[in-house]
């Protein structure tokens, strides 16, 4: 019997490795070309690899949870005339087809297997059966923590939907008007910096402080645990320090009252133009931003070092608005492509896919890229302000705090409010203080008084 054999490919993100999540076929299962073999996971994403030969499953060569290098011999399939004569050893229902019908392209170099495999307590548990639910909404409720038995169904065959789940994790956590200019019509252009100013904004390469022997502890028992540092863990602790100490970062932050905020946000959520996207606080926040920018263009740049030695700050002129988003598999930064040109109920359907897909794992890498602009919602986890870190290539995040009833002078009177803090942090090369203290203070006016963004 002659055996073909799959190597991980290189998914088309420059990866150099990738986990074996889960394996979508057994030894003796008779796949066709693009029926999915497996599930990994890289730095951005999981990706389901469909297979490039038509056969009969023969050994899966790495087990899940297992981390291999592009090129690494993964799985070996038998061909499909030579298998005909003989039947496996122990037949398997065959694979369900779930291929795109592309062809797979990109096998990668030879490459060897780097063991670093879960603990048995660290596999998902099952989720509840019994329930009418696909197995990528039983793998997001697992992701979330949801017990499937507990959520109300509302698909048309009284399946539980993916929106059903993340609602339901939602509901179970605590969560100077002045003319606007238009968006130009060129995306960017360049602003020239002095060679000796590039020079002296260069900080130098982050070194982390040297350990002695003494300085490292051998686990005891119980009392520790080893994490292994990879995929999205890997990526987000690299992109974070470079940035941390590459940007100098400034911090600014103002408190706001969101009465009238709240109240769109209620109108909206009643609207019968509305009734199929999902309306938050968010929604105002991102237009705000939005509108913030168009005003204050140098919050969108980016500082750039050349080749040479000298750097520029380019200014975009469109806004791809990233949104940091907390997930089971960590921190990730999808991003709305051209936001500026999207309408309210347009930019509310956006969110929602963002949201919903990051939630699920599947955020593609070309989603996470190019980002030039980054809100973080930290008032889902119940803070008030805080001082983040810019995503590498942007110049500016927004942070926004929770939305809380508090005492406000209102007309000389004291009354409750719906206050909450608008924060950011700013790349201080690009921005100068009355710049990012501009843009905060119009965001502020925006979640003060929506009615700016009629124009």
């Amino acid at each position: 019997m002659s055996n073909q054999t799959f190597h991980l490919p290189d998914v088309g993100e420059g990866l150099t490795e990738a986990e074996i999540v889960s394996w979508r076929v057994a030894p003796g299962d008779q796949v066709a070309v693009n029926d999915v073999l497996v599930e990994i996971e890289t730095a951005k994403s999981l990706v389901e690899l469909p297979s490039p030969f038509a056969g009969v499953v023969g050994d899966l060569l790495v087990e899940e949870g297992t981390t291999v290098d592009v090129g690494a011999a993964i799985i070996t399939i038998a061909d499909a005339d030579a298998a005909s004569g003989s039947a496996p050893a122990e037949p398997a229902a065959p694979a369900e087809p779930e291929g795109s019908g592309s062809v797979l392209v990109g096998y990668g170099a030879a490459g060897h297997t780097t063991s670093r495999r879960r603990k048995p307590a660290e596999r998902p548990v099952a989720t509840s059966v019994g329930v009418v639910a696909k197995p990528p909404i039983r793998k997001l409720a697992r992701d979330l923590d949801v017990d499937l038995a507990t959520v109300t169904p509302t698909g048309p065959a009284g399946e539980v939907t993916r929106e059903d789940v993340v609602r339901h994790a939602s509901q179970a956590s605590v969560f100077r008007n002045i003319e606007t200019p238009e968006w130009p019509e060129v995306r960017e252009e360049t602003i020239s910096v002095a060679p000796e100013i590039a020079a002296s904004a260069v900080a130098p390469p982050f070194q982390a402080p040297s350990t002695s022997p003494r300085d490292t502890v051998a686990p005891a028992g119980d009392r520790e645990e080893a994490i292994p540092v990879k995929g999205v863990r890997k990526a987000t602790s690299s992109a974070m320090v470079r940035s941390a100490y590459s940007a100098p970062h400034v911090s600014v932050w103002t408190d706001v009252d969101a009465t009238r905020t709240m109240e769109l946000v209620k109108r909206l959520k009643s609207s019968p133009d509305y009734a199929d996207v999902k309306i938050s606080p968010l929604l105002i926040v991102a237009r705000a931003v939005l509108w913030a920018a168009r005003r204050t263009p140098m919050i969108n740049a980016a500082w750039i070092d050349l080749e040479d030695g000298s750097a520029e700050i380019r200014v975009r002129h469109f806004v791809n608005l990233g949104i940091a988003a907390a997930t089971p598999r960590g921190l990730l930064v999808p991003n709305i492509k051209d936001a500026q040109t999207l309408s309210m109920r347009d930019l509310a359907k956006a969110l929602e896919r963002l949201t919903l897909t990051a939630r699920e794992g599947k955020t593609s890498p070309a989603d996470q890229q190019n980002g030039t602009l980054t809100i973080t919602n930290i008032g889902v986890f119940g803070m008030d302000a805080g001082t983040p870190i810019i995503n590498p290539g942007e110049s500016g995040i927004v942070a926004m705090g929770a939305i809380r009833q508090k005492p406000w002078v209102v007309d000389g009177e004291v009354r409750p409010r719906w206050v909450t803090t608008v924060s950011g942090s700013f790349d201080h090369r690009v921005i100068d203080g009355d710049g990012m203290s501009r843009f905060i203070a119009d965001v502020a006016a925006v979640l003060e008084e929506p009615a700016l963004l009629v124009e």
